[in-house]
């Protein structure tokens, strides 16, 4: 996944001419992010945070960035062990699919979920005979935000189980060893760092979640309505809200990437050692 590391001499400095080509790029990333640190006071950031509106979009956000990423761990882990273990018929087709709402713009993604999810989708008809109904509801908020983060999940895992060595697997089936104690013995225990990443990037994927959701979910205050959704909202109607989740995102999203980062490291020595 990072074998690129291993070729590169991190040892050497960087000439003066890579620095200034850099900094433009650098300056343009790193200046939005701290004018958002720096938007607000701590006091006027918790302030906001305290409002009814902020702690429902949180509440609503946790449960359900929780539930899609517990979703993505269970129905996701057989696809990518599939996908990374086996050789089959329509598996490059399989791959393929894994990937495209990862490309999709999320607008896209909702418009896809509430065609076959809504009231008279293709799956939804038949729900709502039973007197189900998904759109507009929290329920609706977790499949929106599944089916745009399970991919990064499943693609990290797979790569995590594609890892062992295929001499470990033969000498696991000589022992006797079946398919259900060979994923349990050897590939899940040397591609957990690779499942928790993906979890952890999965659940970051999801915290962000916000154009599948506004068509499939919409923006109902205490219903559906998401820290994204919260911030498009604030924007227009209390910019101290929209600010202070804002600023909650941030924190949250890098503290994430840093977790995720440090997982991918477990699971590579080279840049573990580095």
């Amino acid at each position: 996944m990072l074998s690129w590391r291993a070729k590169t001499n991190r040892g050497s400095r960087p000439d003066a001419l890579w620095i200034v080509s850099a900094i433009p790029m650098a300056l343009f990333l790193a200046l939005p992010i701290l004018g958002l640190m720096l938007s607000s006071a701590p006091n006027d950031i918790a302030h906001s945070l305290s409002k009814p509106e902020a702690q429902a979009a949180m509440r609503l956000s946790l449960e359900t960035t929780l539930i899609a990423t517990a979703a993505s761990i269970i129905f996701g882990v057989p696809l990518a062990y599939l996908i990374a273990r086996r050789r089959f018929f329509g598996r490059s087709l399989l791959d393929a699919l894994i990937d495209i709402p990862i490309l999709l713009p999320p607008a896209v993604a909702g418009i896809a979920l509430l065609l076959i999810f809504g009231r008279e989708g293709f799956v939804g008809q038949y729900l709502r005979r039973l007197g189900i109904e998904i759109p507009f509801t929290p329920a609706a908020v977790c499949l929106a935000q599944l089916f745009v983060a399970a991919p990064f999940f499943i693609r990290a895992a797979a790569i995590g189980f594609a890892g062992a060595d295929i001499e470990m697997e033969q000498a696991a089936q000589i022992d006797g060893a079946g398919s259900w104690r060979m994923f349990r013995d050897l590939h899940l225990p040397l591609a957990w760092p690779a499942v928790l990443s993906g979890a952890v990037t999965a659940w970051a994927r999801a915290l962000g979640e916000f154009g599948a959701t506004i068509i499939f979910a919409g923006n109902f205050p205490g219903r559906t309505q998401t820290m994204p959704l919260a911030i498009y909202l604030g924007f227009e109607f209390d910019f101290n809200v929209a600010a202070a989740l804002s600023v909650v995102l941030l924190v949250a999203s890098l503290i994430l990437l840093l977790l995720a980062r440090r997982l991918v490291s477990l699971a590579d020595p080279v840049s573990s050692a580095a």
